[in-house]
């Protein structure tokens, strides 16, 4: 590791753990430490700056808190995987998403069948409880790494000639489309932090205790007035960040 003291101003107001964070910073963003690399120990970083291993500490802890950086027991401190950003200011798709930023989308079906609605998802649809609805659980992943877990439920009388697809690695909305006459044209959103379930944290390769995203969203086609979608994903928080533009 090349010597790194010079990189320090001892008579800059800023003080000394911010410098080495952000000097960690621009190597992570540089490419210079890549996604999963280990990056030099506390021990290596102090005695290369020539200061004190609780500030060298200070500045990896707020790396870890910001998500540039995670942590192994016992092995070290890691460049993490750049998250996935996604803005709300316009009605997109999960396969559309990636696409755009270079990332090859997939869809795992987990389950798809016809169902009585429950009175939550009947509500969200505009619907009588236990009307049938079109439910598919899929998981969504971009480069085979699984994303989030999906469960959509439809009208069934609207999207009918859907059920028996197969729903493996396709867009939903570009389905519904094509083949029920259904464009969709907006859409009403939220989003909250969840817990995740056993069976959930498998599926999505994270620990029981990792953070996750709860979206729903019930989704308007074009013509109609009553939702034709009302979806439940539950995203990975380590591998996606959603951004809002606001305009004053």
């Amino acid at each position: 590791m090349k010597d790194l003291k010079g990189f320090i101003d001892r008579n800059s107001v800023l003080p000394l753990y911010f410098q080495v964070k952000e000097y960690l910073r621009s190597q992570i963003q540089s490419g210079h430490y890549k996604p999963d690399e280990l990056i030099p120990s506390e021990r290596e970083l102090s005695e290369e700056f020539e200061i004190n291993r609780l500030t060298v500490r200070q500045a990896i802890n707020e790396l870890v808190q910001e998500g540039l950086l995670y942590r192994q027991r016992g092995v070290g401190t890691f460049v993490s995987t750049p998250k996935i950003e996604q803005p709300l200011t316009k009605l997109t798709n999960f396969s559309t998403d990636m696409q755009n930023r270079g990332a090859v989308p997939g869809a795992q079906v987990v389950s798809i069948q016809v169902i009585p609605s429950t009175k939550q998802v009947a509500a969200q649809l505009r619907l009588e409880t236990g009307e049938e609805v079109l439910e598919i659980v899929r998981v969504r992943t971009a480069d085979g790494e699984p994303m989030a877990l999906e469960r959509s439920y439809l009208v069934y009388e609207l999207a009918r000639p859907l059920h028996g697809m197969d729903m493996e690695n396709v867009s939903l909305y570009e389905m519904l489309e094509r083949y029920c006459g259904l464009k969709l044209v907006k859409a009403v959103q939220t989003i909250e932090v969840a817990a995740v379930y056993p069976e959930e944290a498998g599926i999505l390769e994270i620990g029981q205790h990792d953070a996750a995203m709860l979206i729903e969203r019930t989704t308007y086609a074009e013509g109609l007035d009553r939702p034709v979608e009302y979806v439940r994903s539950l995203y990975r928080g380590d591998r996606y960040k959603f951004t809002i533009e606001m305009n004053v």
